[in-house]
């Protein structure tokens, strides 16, 4: 049974977003879980740290200005015991209670410091980690998706979900992590408020649903923009590939001004996404920046009314009760601490939005379970495969609502070289493909040794079929390593043997470092010919039973050409061998010759046996090696 048509639109369509998914972040805390002990031991130095950060502006107020200047005694106000240390510290060390309170401040930022520092270390250090692998996993899975996926999705929008959309997840887990710091001092910071004066400090706490409140408008108005931004980046990178990957065709044809046209367009439109989110996050920061200064106005004005009134209860110096001037100080540095966990806690959620995006795109790719359909028992195929293949009665398309093969039905013998001829799109290279499992087939329409290609593991297919592209693929590397392609049971000894066969090696031989010399990005630094016998030492040091050349001398002079015809008479000797070639002089050594026209065979035979048919074949082979007759008229 084939699997549904998948609609694979809905990989770059527009993902709902949920402004806050907690089964999604429960999921991304999966990665993070094999460095829990170590994101632990970053929340508990936050925790240090921003409880020594609390008790600085302490030693400062009430420490030092409210019981060492001012000499002020007896004061409901909870200073965390930093009085009675600071007094200890003096009598025990026989130095002045100021100087006393300054070590005490500088020993308390140190640690704050180190504590911090270590924090940041610790946790940047986790989310690093699980980010790797998840970027592992991800790539692992996208390198495992069948070639119908990539047939339909952009490859620069699968490459932003590897880099971008997982980047952005960075300072998602880095925020959290940090997040668990910022309470701490809140908490600590209310408490002492509420002790120093409960009006002040019910009147400060208005500004915070007031706050809470434009955070959420914001976030509605922004929601969408961080969404936009994340789709036209991924734009930019897949038209950023697709210009750099066929870069020769574009300067060839004098693309560059309609490229850079279209690039600009797409950029625009990202800029002005950015323009607009970057517009909020401002008006955003400013809100928040100016509650902070409105509060700061309030301590003041709070403070001087109390003065001004010389309510009863007041001090000789005119201050209330409960409102020193220690405790007006510590007000006022205190008013950040009350506030800054809710403009965090506002930056953190512009960051979940571009992150909830970030990651719906991610386990969109991770959950796409479209592959290659795999029998649950596979057929162990034996050490050496004799060869037969048959075609049976085989239809396929890549659309549902078009054709490309129509009952296609012939065998290959064990041994027997087989070359495949036909015009452009006719269905040769579809017939290479479904024998090599990239597509799934209906069930017994290939066989190979008698088994159905189906109860085959198409890994271990694939193992034992060598193919040979026209744009074949070379990657940065070796000589040596794309020789052998990382299989462990490929030598150099073996490497070289394979090269001295396809005559390789002597080109091999004559580079800086031979089989170690480096390849650059699809080995430009070697020759079109010289890559094709590459290509070619590659197959035979896998040493597969079958062997496909798809088009594979179409693009090599005359005189490489020799050299790999003389290689193919070794390569293919106890081989099945298929040959899908337009030239057919590269085909003049082939058993049989498969005529292939619109998806059907149309002709099958030995180049004798299609000659004297006078059919499409003998049509070719006139047109390829018999000069045009003239009209003497």
């Amino acid at each position: 049974m084939s699997q549904p048509q998948r609609d694979h639109s809905l990989f770059d369509a527009d993902i709902s977003g949920a402004v806050l998914n907690f089964s999604m972040l429960r999921r991304l805390l999966h990665w993070m879980k094999p460095y829990r002990l170590t994101f632990a031991l970053s929340s508990v130095l936050i925790l240090v740290a921003s409880t020594l950060q609390v008790l600085l502006p302490v030693i400062i107020s009430l420490v030092v200005i409210g019981h060492i200047i001012r000499g002020e005694t007896g004061s409901d106000i909870p200073d965390l015991g930093m009085i009675e240390l600071t007094n200890q510290l003096s009598l025990s060390l026989e130095i002045h209670p100021l100087w006393a309170a300054c070590g005490l401040y500088t020993l308390l930022q140190i640690g704050s410091s180190v504590a911090g520092h270590i924090h940041r270390v610790t946790l940047i250090s986790s989310v690093i980690n699980g980010l790797r692998d998840l970027r592992q996993d991800l790539f692992r899975h996208l390198e495992t998706r069948p070639a119908s996926f990539y047939d339909r999705v952009a490859v620069g929008r699968v490459m932003t979900r590897v880099t971008n959309d997982i980047e952005a997840l960075f300072e998602l887990l880095r925020g959290l992590g940090t997040l668990v710091g910022e309470f701490v001092p809140f908490f600590v910071a209310l408490g002492i408020m509420l002790a120093i004066d409960v009006p002040l400090t019910l009147i400060l706490l208005c500004a915070l649903p007031i706050m809470g409140g434009v955070t959420y408008f914001f976030r509605s108005a922004t929601r969408k923009l961080f969404r936009l931004v994340r789709q036209t980046l991924s734009s930019l990178n897949q038209n950023m590939q697709e210009n750099l990957a066929g870069l020769q065709v574009v300067q060839l044809s004098g693309r560059e001004d309609h490229n850079l046209e279209t690039y600009t367009n797409i950029n625009e439109d990202n800029l002005g996404h950015e323009v607009r989110t970057a517009r909020w996050e401002t008006l955003y920061g400013a809100f928040n920046d100016s509650m902070a200064h409105i509060a700061l106005g309030v301590i003041l004005w709070y403070a001087a009314a109390m003065i001004a009134t010389g309510e009863p209860g007041t001090n000789n110096l005119g201050m209330h009760d409960g409102l020193s001037l220690g405790g007006i100080i510590l007000f006022t540095r205190f008013i950040d601490m009350l506030f800054h966990p809710i403009v965090v806690l506002g930056e953190q959620t512009n960051i979940l939005f571009r992150a909830m995006a970030s990651c719906e795109r991610i386990f969109q790719a991770l959950d796409w379970d479209e592959a290659i359909r795999e029998p649950q028992n596979p057929v162990q195929l034996p050490t050496r495969l004799k060869g037969d293949i048959e075609f049976r009665h085989l239809s396929f398309g890549y659309d549902a609502d078009r054709q490309i093969l129509d009952d296609v039905s012939f065998n290959i013998n064990a041994g027997e070289k087989l070359a495949i001829v036909g015009p452009t799109g006719s269905g040769k290279s579809t017939l290479i493909r479904l024998l090599s499992r990239f597509y799934d087939i209906p069930n017994g329409s290939i066989f190979l040794d008698g088994v159905d290609l189906n109860q085959i593991h198409s890994q271990d297919l694939r193992s034992r079929i060598g193919v040979v592209l026209q744009d074949f693929h070379i990657f940065s590397g070796t000589i040596y390593d794309n020789i052998a392609l990382g299989d462990p049971n490929i030598t150099q000894a073996m490497a070289e043997e394979a090269a001295k066969t396809v005559n390789a090696h002597t080109f091999i031989s004559q580079l800086p470092q031979g089989y170690a010399t480096e390849l650059s990005e699809r080995g430009q630094n070697l020759s079109q010919g010289q890559r094709q016998l590459l290509a070619f030492a590659r197959v035979l040091a896998a040493d597969p039973e079958i062997l496909v050349l798809d088009e594979a001398t179409a693009s090599i002079d005359t005189a490489t050409e020799l050299l790999i015809q003389d290689a193919l008479r070794k390569l293919t000797a106890n081989r099945t061998s298929v040959l899908i070639a337009h030239r057919l002089q590269t085909i003049q050594e082939a058993d049989r010759v498969l005529v292939f026209e619109a998806g059907r065979v149309k002709e099958l035979g030995t180049q004798e046996e299609l000659l004297a048919l006078d059919g499409l074949y003998a049509t070719l082979h006139r047109l390829q090696f018999q000069e045009p007759t003239l009209d003497a008229s």
